[in-house]
């Protein structure tokens, strides 16, 4: 009877240690990172660089394991939170691409960022100074650069304003062009590889130090009304302890004078500020007076 329950014991603990190693490792080891997935906005090295920094300050605060990682496109940032299992836990999405996110239930807006003092910006749509091109109007017949085609400020609303405006981007430019970032985009304006572009105000001054004339060179053309900055965003299985945790470390980060150089060499962010879903509200409202939802434009 002992030799039996001595098996049984001995069996119970095998079964339970088997089952505890068959489990995924806990969130934020070094088994299993959580994933900030960043988007190309600006300089891909420096976003990277930038990234791994403020991973590494928020390690040193917390003791949780984040790996920086650059998608390619916001497309590609917003397939991998809707993985199942996510191979995105965190994402730092542009204002179209976020509202894309939540809409499908795999993010969830923590902090937004701020840009010279708010937690808004604007974009421009600009054109080589020797296009001719003054007005929306001069755009027909012309090639046009995008960051990517869920850029806020670089497509979803320059679309818009076209539209708005008589132009079809579809029929009425002759050639749309993906540039991979709005600092591509001022390039290939600069270079006269397209003759108009979208981008945020004013991405022209990443380039200036390799391009001095740039500010003659490349002119803007028409500004949008204020849009919602980028930020951090959660996939809704990150446990609340965990997140509040991140949260408070990337705030404290962005208090601090060497986190701060870091958040802006990865994304130009100078602080960041708490808001949740409804700050992006207006935008919503925006998509809705124009008639389109955030599937449509994503194609689906």
């Amino acid at each position: 009877m002992k030799k039996l329950l001595f098996l049984l014991i001995a069996f119970t603990l095998s079964a339970a240690l088997f089952a505890e190693g068959s489990q995924e490792a806990e969130l934020g080891t070094e088994d299993n990172p959580i994933i900030w997935s960043f988007v190309p906005s600006n300089d891909t090295q420096d976003i990277a660089a930038g990234g791994e920094i403020v991973a590494d300050m928020i390690y040193e605060r917390t003791g949780l394991v984040v790996e920086a990682s650059v998608a390619t496109e916001y497309a590609g940032v917003i397939e991998a939170l809707s993985s199942n299992p996510p191979s995105a836990h965190m994402a730092s999405l542009a204002t179209f691409a976020y509202v894309v996110a939540a809409d499908r239930g795999v993010a969830e807006a923590e902090l937004i960022s701020v840009r010279y003092g708010r937690p808004f910006y604007d974009g421009q749509i600009i054109a080589g100074a020797d296009t001719g091109i003054t007005s929306l109007a001069d755009l027909a017949g012309k090639t046009f650069g995008r960051p990517d085609p869920l850029s806020t400020s670089g497509w979803i609303i320059p679309s818009l304003t076209m539209r708005a405006n008589g132009i079809d981007p579809a029929s009425d430019l002759t050639e749309i062009i993906d540039a991979g970032g709005h600092s591509g985009v001022v390039t290939a304006v600069y270079n006269g590889d397209v003759d108009a572009g979208a981008t945020y105000v004013d991405a022209r001054t990443r380039i200036q130090e390799d391009y001095p004339d740039v500010m003659d060179k490349v002119v803007v053309i028409e500004v949008s009304a204020p849009i919602p900055n980028d930020g951090v965003q959660f996939h809704p299985s990150v446990p609340e302890d965990v997140r509040e945790k991140l949260i408070n470390a990337i705030l404290e980060i962005a208090a601090d004078e060497e986190g701060v150089e870091a958040l802006n060499k990865a994304y130009s962010w100078e602080e960041l500020e708490r808001h949740q879903d409804d700050f992006y509200d207006p935008f919503r409202q925006v998509l809705q007076a124009a008639g389109v939802d955030a599937a449509s434009l994503m194609g689906e």
